[in-house]
């Protein structure tokens, strides 16, 4: 049984009495929500999107939707507070682009009596939100980094890594993948809440990719020139893995070079099946949406709180190894599982 079937099974039985709550609700006019994320374009935000979407139709709560133009669109989404802070909402949902410049729109929110929740990605202190539903984020890199050193074997000692990144802001979930992916390698990360401070040899560099595809080709490009005997290459995502993967077609060395990456959407399994991607960490975006919404929807009913997995301080939405080419001591699912559950 998979972490994310455990998570829908414990969350069946809550469903109807939310449901019910809800309806009540309606009686006084209806609970409103927001959703708040990076992009509108990046299709782990469009599932992310469906899912609040559908979750809000099924309790009855009237959901306004946000989204940065580009990642790293802070401006847009500090908008996007105020507004819902004007709207009268119970609840906030926010993958946040800048997590520490968004936390003042937050504690305005959270002062106005709103229930504030960021998904996916942690807040810069994570306890500026009310409650975080994510990935465990530094797990999904660390799995990929494992997987990539088991796969090149005593090669790995050797081996010329290119990094490419979210953006220059340091978000949190851009810290945690990275430095994950370099823990799970067997790179001495130094300060572990700090990119690009390592001095490991192996390590060709960092370039940001704004989480597309464009960025991703752009970046391989830059590190290509730098080092055109890079092996491995990690992707903060899949659209940036499809654009690293483009670059290095266009330098014939796309034969040559493994890629792995973070997301497990359907695009990105399918280039795994493809060989295009090496090893994916999958993440479960409709999950943390529609928990997200459910999470709103208690609390307009009773003034109930979220409440963390144990030992950790968000709620953990699962994660799943995805490759073809299973690797001795690193755990995954196949690439037929994988597509079964893409962000399902």
């Amino acid at each position: 049984m998979t972490i994310k079937t455990v998570f829908r099974l414990s969350l069946a039985a809550s469903a109807l009495a939310l449901a019910a709550g809800a309806a009540q609700a309606q009686a006084q006019g209806p609970v409103k929500a927001c959703l708040i994320t990076k992009t509108d374009i990046n299709p782990f935000f469009v599932k992310m999107k469906e899912g609040a979407t559908a979750k809000a139709q099924e309790l009855g709560i009237e959901l306004m939707t946000f989204a940065g133009k580009i990642d790293g669109d802070h401006e847009t989404q500090q908008q996007a507070v105020e507004s819902c802070i004007a709207a009268g909402v119970k609840g906030i949902l926010i993958t946040a682009s800048d997590t520490k410049a968004i936390v003042d729109s937050v504690n305005q929110a959270r002062n106005a009596g709103i229930l504030v929740i960021a998904l996916d990605t942690p807040l810069d202190p994570i306890d500026a939100a009310d409650a975080t539903f994510a990935t465990d984020n530094r797990e999904a890199g660390r799995l990929i980094g494992a997987w990539a050193a088991g796969k090149l074997g005593d090669a790995a000692a050797e081996a010329k890594i290119a990094m490419l990144d979210l953006s220059a802001a340091g978000a949190t979930v851009d810290v945690l993948r990275d430095q994950g992916f370099l823990e799970g390698f067997g790179v001495d990360v130094k300060n572990e809440n700090v990119i690009g401070d390592e001095d490991d040899p192996r390590i060709v560099g960092h370039e940001v990719t704004s989480g597309n595809e464009e960025g991703g080709r752009g970046a391989m490009e830059a590190l290509l020139q730098r080092d055109p005997s890079i092996n491995v290459v990690y992707t903060i995502n899949e659209p940036a893995a499809a654009g690293a993967y483009e670059a290095l077609k266009s330098f014939g060395k796309e034969q040559d070079v493994l890629i792995v990456s973070v997301d497990g959407g359907c695009p990105g399994v399918e280039n795994v099946a493809a060989g295009i991607i090496g090893a994916t960490s999958q993440q479960y975006p409709l999950l943390m949406a529609s928990q997200g919404i459910e999470a709103i929807a208690a609390f307009a009913e009773d003034g109930s709180r979220p409440e963390n997995t144990e030992g950790l301080d968000f709620v953990n939405t699962g994660v799943n190894l995805v490759t073809g080419e299973p690797v001795d001591g690193v755990p995954s699912i196949s690439v037929e599982e994988g597509t079964e559950q893409c962000w399902g």
